[in-house]
């Protein structure tokens, strides 16, 4: 894409939340000239409240065989760990379809093997960056334990623990007592656990963001804190961006806004299917229990993470767009969960929040160049996998506008697949 730059002006970089951020680090590393761009601060959107988590093993799509079956039962339970809002079906319904095409066995495969090429060093991307800032403390390469609580959840999943063998995922399946043994903080109310060695995570998330963006700013990028309105566009490049403060002149740009990017990309005359799964967290400043590493739940679709300012119970997925009011009854679905696993949880001072994960309908983000615009690129749509694979998406985007051999295959990655 090199040849294909705009003389004069930055390479703008749209979103400061963490894949945002860390594609503008990666280009800053370059040697680029770089201008963030985002109405909040860094960190500020979905970057605020995930669940800290860092992996290479999620190589299994949301949507797998058999999900179309489940559809009716998240339509009909508003607070399960799928759940779909009945008055945002009729928009929706055109990404469900895809959803649901994407679940057959054939296609969870080729999304398996494509999300895998991605994640394959997802944790060793960071490196760079977090020595840029001296920030290696705040990643903790601890794993996490995935736990069960009947013998029929785990039996359910065996099929999609095969499919990470396939992937070359390491895991090792524990029975009650040596689960209990790894993990004594939980109560002894499971069948099976499966622990995940290369896993890390983030001691605080929100704090990550920030300080990859004070690095990003010491290290001489522009970060403006401005909303974009649109875009001045020549002869199929885009010559700069339009903000409700004025115009940024660029010789590139990048869409990086997450679940945001949908209305950014229709201005360049592209519309993949985004739309945005809305998770909710607690944050437990005194919890009372201190568990030694991240532990989530497929049965009941959430994850528990020590943080420097507390346990985070993050998780769940509610299909419902980005304008309508929280449901917060699913935070306290959340807690519920969470004391069942650790009976008497602290609620005192603790924090809820709701945000966004931009989401596509198969599971793969959009990473690569915009299909009518030279000079433009885009990186969002990565769901569940945000924190984990920013790092790789801002690696991968640097070598596309240098002209650089990304070392994948980025043909699964494009915005017009669908």
């Amino acid at each position: 894409m090199s040849d294909d730059l705009n003389e004069t002006g930055p390479i703008v970089v749209v979103g400061a939340g963490i894949v945002g951020v860390c594609c503008a680090l990666y280009l800053l590393r370059d040697g680029h000239q770089v201008t963030l761009l985002d109405r909040g601060a860094p960190g500020e959107g979905t970057s605020f409240g995930n669940g800290s988590i860092i992996t290479e093993e999620a190589v299994v799509p949301v949507q797998t065989p058999g999900i179309a079956r489940k559809v009716p039962g998240m339509l009909m339970d508003p607070l399960g760990p799928l759940a779909i809002r009945w008055r945002y079906l009729p928009k929706l319904a055109p990404w469900l379809l895809q959803f649901v095409r994407a679940s057959s066995p054939d296609r969870v495969e080729e999304v398996s093997i494509a999300l895998q090429a991605l994640l394959s060093g997802a944790r060793t991307a960071y490196d760079p960056l977090v020595g840029m800032g001296g920030l290696q403390d705040m990643i903790q390469r601890s794993g996490w334990l995935s736990v069960y609580e009947t013998e029929a959840g785990f039996q359910s999943y065996e099929p999609l623990l095969e499919l990470q063998r396939r992937r070359g995922v390491e895991f090792d399946v524990l029975p009650a007592e040596e689960l209990r043994q790894l993990e004594p903080s939980l109560a002894p109310i499971f069948e099976r656990g499966v622990f995940y060695p290369n896993v890390s995570h983030t001691v605080d998330n929100f704090r990550f963001v920030q300080e990859l963006a004070t690095t990003f700013a010491r290290s001489g990028g522009q970060i403006r804190r401005e909303r974009v309105v649109g875009f001045d566009q020549v002869e199929g490049s885009v010559t700069a961006v339009l903000t409700e403060a004025g115009r940024v002149d660029c010789r590139a740009v990048v869409i990086a806004a997450g679940a945001w990017s949908k209305n950014l990309t229709a201005m360049l005359g592209s519309r993949p299917p985004l739309d945005t799964e809305r998770g909710y967290h607690l944050t437990l400043p005194h919890p009372g229990v201190s568990p030694r590493l991240p532990i989530y739940s497929t049965e009941r679709g959430f994850v528990c993470t020590p943080l420097e300012q507390g346990l985070r119970i993050a998780g769940t997925v509610e299909l419902g767009g980005l304008n309508a009011a929280p449901n917060w009854r699913r935070a306290e679905v959340l807690y519920e969960n969470a004391n069942r696993w650790f009976p008497g949880l602290d609620r005192r001072e603790e924090t809820r929040w709701m945000g966004f994960r931009p989401s596509m309908p198969d599971s793969l983000p959009v990473i690569g160049p915009a299909p009518h615009h030279k000079n433009a690129l885009f990186a969002f749509g990565h769901g569940h996998c945000g924190l984990s694979l920013a790092a790789r998406t801002g690696a991968l985007i640097a070598a596309l506008v240098e002209g650089r051999d990304p070392g994948v295959d980025m043909a699964p990655y494009r915005a017009d697949r669908f």
